[in-house]
């Protein structure tokens, strides 16, 4: 009686049509692009702040737990519903509200496609940066609590590095705004607390971002490795030289004759490493810079290093890049990514290790990552469907994220905590540092009901009843 209760009042703020509570539909909205799986018991589609503050509002009345969700492409288990409770779906917030082009910003709702805003701004030559391997499916509200990096993370930053200000729903309802166009606003930075934060403040409902103009040129090199070592070499060897490249990206052997196998582009599919490598501003001078990274490339051994002649082969490349993940998803049913960072100059060490572990668990592993901000992404391979197997993927998992944290590094550069890496956390963190975090949750959301169970090590950790488990396909 208390779910027709429940039920009755988010249909009177939505609409009928607009809360969503069959078995199909509940299970379609339980999973992520990770392992995780979980069932909400309602979804929810706002169209405006006010409905979603509205939803809230009854979720605190009521103590239940709520999730905000985008196109649901996390790989941390973020927006499964660890507890049940309400999903709301911000999809149909999609529109881009404002290209201030004079003071170089735009406005948009949670639920724009990344790619969506890249391409309306570039229209009037300007650039928004981000640009997360996801960005054709990925919503802004989700680059947003993920902190979302990509290629270009490396010379133009983060998520958080591009997001000036936002309007947010609290966990009682209240709508506030925090940070703004401005570069710099009085007060205590709440818009770099909230960003990165998983959904567990806040629900962002406006986000104001900042654009850039495009650049004169651009350099597109692809550098062939006989070794990873020598490639990872590279990367250090171009930043030593006070060079910063746009772009820094490598794939190992595994990832190459897989991107090759599904694009046929003409990669080797005998090389360790390929290192794309991107640069760009002015034109005067860069061909210059080009000229050094080939000497650089060259005094690490490459074995061939050629530049995009046409816009359209560096786009065969951009492509064969951004594709990697799910071409390397054809070689087995699985893949699990881990996503630590490590410095840069342990690159060859780390990856060695991590290598050593695939052998030690009888496991495949690719490599795609940022090089030039030591962001690793392992892809483990496997199949759900043999459970031996599964499991020891998920020991090789954490014996990454514990190699990351013994190199300097971190468990996570863009994917999240979520679920998945919440044990992981406390690799990193003492417990001293882990009850600030709480408080700081407790602060925003007293009652636990945005997003709980993730992000945070602590009694919403668990399940609460409602258990979390790994897909059966």
């Amino acid at each position: 009686m208390e779910k027709e209760k429940i039920f009755r009042e988010l249909e009177r703020i939505v609409g009928k049509d607009d809360v969503m509570t069959s078995e199909m539909e509940l299970q379609l909205y339980g999973y992520d692009a990770s392992l995780i799986r979980g069932r909400p018991d309602w979804i929810v589609i706002p169209e405006s702040t006010e409905e979603i503050s509205q939803i809230v509002k009854v979720a605190y009345k009521n103590g239940i737990p709520l999730i905000a969700r985008g196109s649901g492409t996390s790989l941390s288990g973020g927006p499964v519903p660890s507890k049940g409770g309400i999903i709301i779906l911000t999809t149909r917030m999609n529109r881009i509200l404002e290209i201030d082009i004079e003071n170089q910003r735009v406005i948009v709702e949670p639920g724009a496609i990344t790619l969506d805003i890249k391409t309306a701004v570039a229209k009037l030559g300007y650039l928004y940066q981000p640009d997360p391997a996801s960005e054709k499916a990925t919503t802004i509200g989700g680059n947003l609590a993920e902190n979302s990096g990509g290629p270009l993370c490396f010379k133009y930053g983060v998520t958080s590095n591009h997001v000036l200000g936002a309007e947010i729903v609290l966990a009682d309802g209240r709508i506030i705004h925090v940070g703004g166009k401005s570069l710099d606003n009085p007060g205590l930075d709440l818009i770099g607390l909230i960003t990165g934060s998983e959904g567990t403040l806040a629900i962002a409902t406006k986000i104001i971002l900042r654009i850039m103009p495009k650049n004169e040129a651009v350099k597109t090199l692809l550098a062939i490795f006989n070794t990873v070592d020598d490639g990872a070499n590279t990367v250090s060897g171009i930043v030593k030289a006070g060079m910063v490249p746009a772009t820094l990206e490598m794939l190992d052997n595994v990832a190459i004759k897989a991107v090759e196998a599904f694009y046929k582009i003409g990669l080797p599919t005998d090389a360790a490493a390929m290192l794309l490598i991107e640069l760009d501003g002015l034109q005067d001078g860069l061909g210059r810079l080009a000229d050094h990274v080939v000497e650089i490339c060259k005094l690490n051994h490459v074995r061939e290093v050629s530049l995009a002649k046409t816009a359209a082969e560096r786009d065969q490349l951009w492509v064969a890049r951004k594709g990697a993940f799910g071409a390397t998803g054809r070689l087995r049913p699985n893949y699990l990514v881990n996503d630590g960072t490590v410095p840069r100059t342990k690159l060859p060490e780390t990856l060695r290790r991590v290598g050593e572990i695939g052998h030690k668990y009888n496991i495949e592993i690719a490599n795609v990552f940022h090089a030039g901000d030591g962001n690793l992404h392992p892809l483990i391979l496997f199949d759900e469907r043999d459970k031996d197997e599964l499991a020891r993927v998920h020991k090789a998992a954490f014996e990454i994220m514990q190699l990351c944290v013994e190199m300097g590094g971190t468990i996570t550069g863009e994917h999240g905590v979520g679920v998945e890496k919440l044990e992981g956390l406390k690799l990193q963190f003492c417990s001293a540092d882990i009850t600030a975090l709480q408080n700081v949750k407790q602060a925003f959301d007293p009652d636990d009901i945005l997003n709980p169970g993730k992000l945070i090590p602590g009694k919403s950790a668990a399940c609460g009843g409602r258990e979390i488990v790994y897909a059966e396909h």
